[in-house]
């Protein structure tokens, strides 16, 4: 089974870059209709991703994933057929209506956002005619074990980045706060913005805490687990990330990759092998700390003090001075380094390095709030991203060379690791070397010189019936015909293998029955395609989304299986006589939280271990509280 590195690329340049750091295949943000509306790139710079990423044999994803008025459909369909035109692998889709349009033969990927968390789910995506399903991010090993029990289409998993705290699809508080919906692209990220927690009887319990803030996930412990569980592409999110964000993730989660692969069935998914000039290190880029979320089990996972990144722990201080403190760290720091503490208020307190030494630091200003005790936290590592700036990795494809003759002169082979092999012939005359040995290490130099391309020489041979001199400048000529023919040879054949999908007429014919009878808001049904979608796999009661219909009193603007009551120490259902005590310490009763002028209340499903959040308007009927 082929096992696929999966990293984000915001652009061109850096979906080059997260080929070159190990990527086996790459997403990226189409010109429209993606779920990053910043995140868009040109039919151009696509199609150069392309050639670049199939060099490798490396693949290119691009997002049309987000939910379609009815006046975008036949657009996004458009498009899609622009885009297999220009080389890409595969479409990550939401919007069902899509699969209604006169398609081209691309794959199509059930992104995350299709909610697919059941087995129910992903079976019936596969039968509707989608060649991979990106699972919900909060899906445990368990739950991956069962759906690949029940299920042969390729899955996808999340292995690193930040969290929706809200399952995927299922948010609507970007919508009703801020009027600008995820499932549209635009979200405003109001899991990332602070909020009040009041009881029931309005008594206030935090203020103006980050209660929605999850850390950021990765699942570095566990590649091999997901791998037994079924798991193909693992992974790394970030559409909006930075280039030395995505070169430290991808060659941090290549290695570790490589390892599972080692010695097992599993093999690559590309071709070619990296080198990295740095050490990679996650703790080193953007995070708010690491949780594995929910792969093992329910764990506190939230960081409330901060929705901002902290970085890497340094250690704590020891001492502190009138304009410098000690810390017990082992790890260097320089001038222009960035670092941090919680204040002792709440939220994140930053400085910059002038001087460090001794295990002594003089920050550009001495902050408040610094005691000894603090935790230290370095969240700009100068030296570090320094590396990032400049060539931090290469990537090659081992080629065995063949110099030999033909009637009118020289003959070049390559053959590639991958048996793909390709010549050049040039006609010259026959002059024997004065010096064979001189003249075969001459050779042999000006045959090695792939510095420029993507491959690497592992064997030159000369088949020659006598040594001959050849000159550099016809060598070169030589070498250069045959890499470029070498990689026409390589591009030709990953095309003709693209397209391992279900045909259009398939597609269009497929009624596959939907597990439900009807589908509701949750569905995300907000044009004619989708509905007809629907329609033709069995349902038979459709209610629009709420991008439609803008109706949120009495519906879920939030459904996450992050539990507030469980993270604040007090879970309802493991611990139900502490939940029973009526006192503010224990949160007991109803649960409200409040964002500027609203009101949201927390309703907890134990038997399922969810939490929905909804409005509610103060004062509303059956309240006991009110603004």
């Amino acid at each position: 089974m082929n096992l696929e590195l999966l990293s984000p690329a915001k652009n061109y340049e850096i979906g080059r870059e997260a080929i070159n750091h190990g990527a086996d295949a790459v997403y990226i943000g189409a010109p429209a209709f993606g779920a990053r509306v910043n995140a868009g790139n040109s039919i151009e710079e696509i199609e150069a991703l392309a050639r670049y990423a199939h060099l490798y044999g490396a693949k290119v994803f691009v997002t049309v994933n987000t939910l379609l008025f009815d006046n975008e459909v036949e657009p996004a369909a458009a498009m899609l057929h622009q885009l297999y035109e220009a080389g890409t692998d595969a479409a990550i889709v939401q919007d069902m209506g899509l699969l209604e349009c006169d398609l081209p033969p691309i794959e199509l990927h059930a992104s995350t956002q299709t909610h697919n968390a059941t087995p129910e789910r992903v079976r019936f995506l596969q039968e509707a005619g989608f060649s991979r399903v990106i699972l919900a991010r909060e899906t445990s090993l368990a739950q991956m074990n069962e759906i690949r029990r029940q299920t042969t289409v390729e899955l996808e998993g999340f292995i690193h980045g930040a969290l929706c705290v809200s399952y995927s699809g299922q948010c609507y508080m970007s919508q009703f706060l801020a009027q600008r919906s995820g499932n549209r692209g635009c979200c405003s990220q109001p899991c990332r913005s602070s909020y009040d927690l009041y009881d029931e009887r309005h008594n206030l319990l935090r203020k103006g805490e980050h209660l929605l803030s999850l850390k950021d996930f990765s699942a570095a412990r566990h590649l091999r687990a997901m791998a037994d569980a079924g798991i193909t592409s693992f992974k790394i999110e970030g559409r909006l990330k930075d280039m030395g964000y995505v070169k430290n993730a991808t060659a941090f989660y290549r290695q570790l990759l490589d390892d599972v692969i080692e010695g097992t069935e599993h093999r690559h998914a590309s071709s070619g092998e990296c080198r990295f000039y740095f050490v990679p290190d996650i703790e080193k880029s953007f995070n708010r700390g690491f949780t594995d979320y929910f792969l093992r089990g329910r764990q506190p996972m939230a960081t409330m003090s901060t929705q901002k990144a902290k970085g890497k722990r340094l250690g704590r201080v020891t001492r502190v001075m009138q304009r410098s403190f000690a810390i017990d760290s082992s790890e260097p720091i320089a001038a222009g380094d960035g670092l941090c503490f919680v204040s002792p208020q709440g939220g994140l307190e930053g400085f910059l390095v002038n001087h460090a030494g001794g295990g002594t630091v003089e920050p550009n200003r001495m902050p408040e709030g610094l005691r000894p005790g603090t935790e230290i936290w370095r969240n700009h590592d100068q030296a570090f991203e320094r590396l990032l700036e400049g060539r931090s990795a290469e990537r090659r494809i081992a080629v065995d060379m063949t110099l030999d003759e033909t009637a009118e002169g020289l003959r070049l082979t390559l053959a590639d690791a991958d048996g793909y092999r390709a010549s050049a012939s040039t006609a010259c005359d026959k002059e024997a070397a004065r010096n064979a040995e001189s003249a075969a290490a001459q050779t042999e130099r000006c045959l090695r010189k792939l510095g420029d391309t993507i491959f690497e020489a592992r064997d030159v041979r000369m088949d020659l019936q006598k040594p001959l001199f050849a000159a550099s400048s016809l060598l070169n000529d030589l070498r250069r015909r045959a890499v470029a023919e070498l990689e026409e040879v390589r591009l030709r054949a990953h095309l003709e293998a693209r397209g391992h999908c279900q045909p259009l007429e398939a597609r269009r014919e497929n009624h596959a029955p939907f597990y439900a009878q009807s589908a509701t808001y949750k569905d995300n049904i907000i044009n004619e395609r989708s509905r007809q979608f629907y329609e033709r796999h069995g349902v038979r009661q459709i209610e629009y989304g709420i991008e439609r219909e803008m109706v949120y009193e009495g519906r879920d603007l939030m459904t996450t299986k992050y539990c507030l009551s469980f993270e604040l120490g007090c879970c309802r259902k493991t611990d139900p006589k502490q939940w029973r005590v009526s006192n503010p310490e224990a949160y007991g009763g109803k649960l409200l939280l409040r964002n500027n002028q609203n009101w949201l209340e927390l309703d907890f499903d134990c038997k399922n271990c969810l939490m929905h959040i909804r409005q509610v308007r103060p004062g509303a009927p059956g309240t006991t509280w009110s603004d």
